[in-house]
């Protein structure tokens, strides 16, 4: 019985089937860039082409997009996303409910941006 609860609340916080969201613990350690083109690595997301122009609004979102959903890592978090535009851009995102509930029971600032 535990073990079905568990699993039960595991699912809650997937970024997708097998995959449970990662969350960071303190917005203040996301410093990714804001600005320019980036490239994605092939891990994040495996297209040819994996520049995203961060000037440009649909792809800045876009990219918060894959990164909120594909890393399985902290520090992957870290390096590509920004606190204060995760903020801005929070209520805008398409996310699986998982990953934005796991974001928002972590952090109140995103559960309050508007």
């Amino acid at each position: 019985m535990a073990k079905l609860r568990d699993r039960r609340e595991a699912a809650l916080y997937l970024a997708r089937p097998g995959r449970l969201a990662v969350v960071i613990d303190d917005l203040a350690e996301l410093c990714g860039p804001t600005s320019g083109v980036v490239e994605l690595p092939h891990r994040l997301m495996w297209h040819p082409n994996r520049q995203f122009d961060l000037d440009d609004p649909a792809f800045l979102q876009w990219m918060y997009e894959i990164v909120l959903c594909e890393s399985i890592r902290r520090e992957e978090l870290r390096t590509w996303l920004d606190g204060p535009t995760l903020i801005r851009l929070w209520r805008s995102l398409y996310l699986p409910s998982g990953v934005r509930r796991a974001w928002e029971e972590r952090h109140q600032s995103l559960r309050l941006a508007e």
